[in-house]
C-alpha cells in the first residue's frame, strides 16, 4: 500500500499555525514512508473562495518547504459530486428537508429545555407528497441530509486508540444547502475515496465528523464498486489542538499567527516547522533545517493527547538558534539584500533573533550613529588611546588595557561606557569582533561624541 495523505485548506482566508501543523504532520508522515502528499483546494464555497487566497496558500506551503505530489481543486469535480449525490438520493440515503433555519433553531431550543441533545428529529422523512408540494408552493427549497445508520462506528485511531462514536447521538448531516451548494463533508468523502487517501490526519475537533464520514464513505465505496472501481476507508489520526502559552485557545489571534504574517515579520520557515513538528509529542523541540530529517523521526507512537502549547517566545528562541548556526553562504542572497557582508554576519549572527537584526547591526557598525556618552572625560581620554589601523581581533584587548592603565577603570566602569559610545547599545556582539569593523577613525569620533 502506498501511503497517501492530503492537506485540504479552504481558500477563504490565510492559513495559520493550526492549519500548518496539520499540513506538516501529513507531509512528514507521507515522506517518512515514501508516500504521496496531495494538496486539495476545498473551494466548493464559491462565494467566499478566492484565487488570491489560493495563491497565498500555495506560496506559504512552498516557503515552508511542504511540496506536494499532486494537487486539484474541488470546484473542478462538481460533476463527480453530482453523480454520487444523485445515486444517494435514489437509494434513500440522501433525503430532502424543508425546515427553515429559524424552525430548526426553535426545535433545538425546545430539546435543550427538555434536557435532550439537540439532534435532528428526522421529521422530513415522514413528510407526505402533499406537504412537500405545499412547501415548494411557498417557494421553499430543500436542503439535503444524509441518513445515518444510528449505530456505533468504531475505528482504531492512530493517536487516540480505540474510538467509538454512536451516530444515534448525531444529527443527520446536511450535505447540500438550499441553494444547491455542497458543504464540506460530501466532496471530502468522495475525494478521499477516489484519490485513494490512506490516512486522514487532522485535529481532534473532527472526531465526531469521522464517524459521519465513515458512513458516507462506505456508501461512496459501494457506489464505486458498482461501477467496477475499488475503494477503501482511510485510517484516522486525530491530534490535539494548539493552545496559547496562557492555556487559552488561539482563535482570537489567528490573524497575527498566519504564515503570511510570520513570514512578513521575518521568521524563518525552519523555525516554524521545527516547532510545529514536535509540539504535542514526547520529543524535545530542536532547531532543524532539514525537513526530511524531521520526517525520519516522525512517529504517532510519540504523540500525546494533551493540548499542545504554542509559545511565540519559544518560536523566537528557535528562530535565533537556527540563524546562529547559519554560515554566510547559506543566507548570502538575503544578507546581501540587507547590505550585510560576510565579515559583519560572522561578527553579529550570535546576537540576531531575526535576519533583519543583522541589517540593524550593519548600520551600527558601518553607518553613522548618535553615540551615547556616559562619561565625557573618560571617553575623550579613551579616544586618544585607540590603536592605529589596521585593527585586528587583538586590537580590542590592546585598547582596553591602555584605557584601564590610563584611567584606573575596571569591570563595568571600564567596559560599559566604551560599548555605549561605540555602538549606542547596552548589549550586543563581542566588542573584540566588531571593533575592527567599526575602524579606528569612526571609533575615535564616536568616543568624542560625534555622529559617525
Amino acid at each position: 500500500m502506498t501511503v497517501t495523505v492530503r492537506f485540504a485548506p479552504s481558500p477563504t482566508g490565510k492559513i495559520h499555525v493550526g492549519n500548518v501543523r496539520a499540513a506538516l504532520w501529513n507531509w512528514l508522515f507521507a515522506r517518512s514512508r515514501g508516500g504521496k502528499f496531495i494538496l486539495r483546494i476545498d473551494d466548493t464555497d464559491q462565494e467566499r473562495s478566492t484565487k488570491e487566497n489560493e495563491d497565498r496558500i500555495r506560496e506559504d506551503l512552498v516557503w515552508l518547504g511542504l511540496n506536494w505530489d499532486e494537487t486539484f481543486s474541488q470546484s473542478a469535480r462538481f460533476g463527480d459530486y453530482d453523480e454520487i449525490s444523485d445515486r444517494l438520493r435514489a437509494s434513500g440515503l440522501l433525503y430532502p428537508c424543508y425546515e427553515t433555519a429559524e424552525e430548526l433553531e426553535r426545535k433545538r431550543r425546545l430539546q435543550r429545555t427538555r434536557g435532550l441533545p439537540p439532534v435532528y428529529d428526522r421529521a422530513a422523512l415522514s413528510l407526505t407528497a402533499e406537504q412537500i408540494a405545499a412547501f415548494e408552493a411557498e417557494g421553499r427549497k430543500p436542503h439535503w441530509r444524509f441518513k445515518l445508520s444510528q449505530t456505533p462506528v468504531k475505528w482504531n485511531d492512530l493517536i487516540r486508540g480505540e474510538t467509538v462514536v454512536d451516530t444515534a447521538n448525531v444529527s443527520d448531516p446536511v450535505l447540500i444547502r438550499e441553494d444547491g451548494m455542497y458543504l464540506y463533508t460530501l466532496p471530502s468523502c468522495i475525494d478521499d475515496i477516489d484519490y485513494g487517501v490512506t490516512h486522514v490526519i487532522r485535529g481532534e475537533d473532527h472526531v465526531t465528523n469521522a464517524a459521519v464520514q465513515v458512513e458516507i464513505m462506505d456508501a461512496v465505496i459501494a457506489i464505486r464498486a458498482g461501477q467496477g472501481k475499488t475503494g477503501a476507508l482511510p485510517a484516522f489520526a486525530h491530534h490535539s489542538l494548539l493552545i496559547g502559552a496562557d492555556g487559552q485557545g488561539l482563535s482570537k489571534r489567528l490573524g497575527s499567527l498566519s504564515i503570511e504574517q510570520m513570514r512578513a515579520d521575518g521568521l524563518e520557515a525552519a523555525a516554524i516547522t521545527s516547532l510545529l513538528a514536535k509540539l504535542g509529542t514526547a520529543e524535545p523541540v530542536l532547531p532543524q533545517t532539514d525537513l526530511m530529517a524531521l520526517a525520519q523521526t516522525f512517529d504517532f507512537e510519540k504523540v500525546g493527547r494533551a493540548p499542545a502549547r504554542f509559545d511565540e517566545a519559544e518560536l523566537l528562541q528557535l528562530n535565533a538558534k537556527i540563524l546562529h548556526d547559519q554560515p554566510f553562504a547559506a543566507l548570502s542572497t538575503r544578507l546581501s539584500a540587507l547590505g550585510v557582508s560576510e565579515s559583519v554576519w560572522d561578527a553579529v549572527k550570535g546576537n540576531v533573533v531575526k535576519l533583519a537584526d543583522a541589517g540593524v547591526w550593519r548600520d551600527i557598525i558601518e553607518g553613522a550613529i548618535e553615540p551615547t556618552i556616559e562619561n565625557a572625560d573618560f571617553c575623550a581620554k579613551a579616544s586618544t588611546l585607540v590603536p592605529d589601523e589596521p585593527l585586528t581581533s587583538e586590537s580590542w584587548g590592546v585598547f582596553v588595557d591602555r584605557v584601564k592603565a590610563a584611567t584606573g577603570a575596571k569591570g563595568k566602569a571600564l567596559f560599559h561606557p566604551l560599548r555605549l559610545a561605540l555602538t549606542g547599545r547596552e548589549k550586543g556582539p563581542e566588542m573584540a569582533t566588531i571593533f575592527p569593523l567599526i575602524g579606528a577613525q569612526k571609533a575615535r569620533a564616536r568616543l568624542n561624541g560625534r555622529n559617525a
